[in-house]
């Protein structure tokens, strides 16, 4: 028999998404200030970056990185339990336990390998992952790394997630959510799926990569603005390159389970340390995002100007009161047109479509940052309505 020729399947697939409109294209930004930034020769206002608090172009922060990189060189040269665990990684994982009001912290590259390391090291082939429909893919990927069975529930549905676990008997269970959704832009029922958790003995993880640091006091997350503390939620992710504007992810939370991730977890033994320059980025951004209220505070008032509006405006919002505000446009064509009409006044907002979201819910993933002023919400509000008015006439 013949072998599938890997070329031929690639070609094939790459005519099918031509075919569907869903070719997708990397954008190049040459340069960047603030929420300014320059593709193709041209500058525009991004509604589309995670830097929620403005924290990735924020001075103390490009200065510590510069300063450590110039005292402790480009990269950590090793794996963590080589010799490329430095005093500034210690550091940056104490800091974000202290803030986050957890025993333990462990430093990761990223988020998506931390969701690999925390269901690869603690569940077997028996276990259970019951998860919200809309969890990202790191969190499904980590369940098929697990080996164990994969169990999703309607979206925001707590009764539902009870009886995901309740058929699923035997061996262990854990509960895995996002904080914030990261194309809807809602918040998890995370008190409701904690008293699910504790009825039917499951471990409750929260991946808050888009709540760290927007939502909660001091910015502490979903798990902190509900209430909710290490006995609750064992485990939570806190990205560093999302609202803290660097790279890597920490995963918090029970003093053993941290521990036993950096003694078994294969996506943290056997990979390089971040740079500890990096880490030094994060310190720098962590401390200005605990201090920093008004950060939060400017983002709630853009929120509410922008939502406030829209409504006037008469455009498709769904609910969320987080930076994410996601405005449905139905069919893929719709939105890609009406990005393609907010970059030609100077707007840079992404259109997201199947199968990143389901057919018929594409939609314009708008996301504010601390530093865009009112008038620029108010400007990309403008181009938005008639934005969907050129894509209407288009269609009638």
């Amino acid at each position: 028999m013949a072998r599938t020729d890997i070329h031929e399947r690639i070609l094939a697939q790459r005519r099918l998404r031509t075919a569907q409109g869903r070719l997708r294209q990397r954008r190049t930004v040459a340069r960047r200030d603030g929420v300014r930034l320059e593709v193709d020769g041209r500058w525009l206002t991004g509604f589309c970056s995670n830097d929620y608090l403005g924290l990735a172009s924020q001075f103390e922060v490009g200065a510590a990185l510069q300063d450590a990189a110039a005292r402790e060189g480009a990269g950590s040269t090793a794996s963590h339990l080589v010799c490329g665990h430095h005093a500034l990684h210690e550091q940056l994982e104490r800091e974000m336990a202290d803030w986050l009001q957890v025993p333990r912290a462990l430093l990761f590259g990223s988020g998506f390998a931390a969701n690999l390391a925390v269901q690869q090291a603690l569940l077997e082939d028996e276990d259970v992952c019951v998860q919200d429909r809309l969890t990202p893919a790191s969190l499904i990927d980590a369940t098929r790394l697990a080996g164990c069975r994969l169990r999703r529930y309607p979206h925001l549905d707590p009764e539902g997630a009870m009886r995901q676990l309740r058929n699923a008997p035997g061996g262990a269970a854990m509960l895995a959510t996002d904080g914030v959704f990261s194309m809807d832009g809602d918040v998890a029922p995370l008190r409701a799926l904690s008293l699910v958790a504790r009825t039917q003995e499951a471990l409750l993880y929260v991946d808050d990569a888009h709540g760290i640091g927007v939502l909660g006091p001091q910015g502490r997350g979903t798990v902190a603005e509900a209430g909710l503390g290490v006995r609750e939620v064992p485990l939570q992710l806190a990205t560093l390159g999302k609202a803290l504007g660097g790279y890597g992810a920490v995963v918090a939370g029970d003093a053993d389970l941290v521990e036993h991730l950096a003694g078994s977890a294969r996506p943290y033994l056997y990979t390089t340390a971040l740079p500890p320059a990096q880490a030094a980025a994060s310190l720098a951004a962590l401390k200005l995002a605990r201090r920093d209220d008004w950060r939060r505070e400017r983002l709630r008032e853009l929120i509410e100007q922008f939502r406030t509006g829209a409504g006037r405006l008469g455009l498709d919002l769904m609910a969320s009161s987080t930076p994410i505000q996601p405005v449905l446009c139905g069919d893929e064509s719709v939105a890609t047109a009406m990005s393609s009409s907010l970059e030609d006044a100077g707007f840079l907002v992404t259109a997201i479509r199947p199968p990143t979201v389901p057919e018929g819910r594409s939609r314009l993933r708008v996301t504010l940052s601390a530093l865009h002023t009112p008038q620029q919400v108010q400007a990309l509000l403008v181009a938005i309505a008639d934005a969907r008015e050129r894509a209407d006439r288009a269609a009638a």
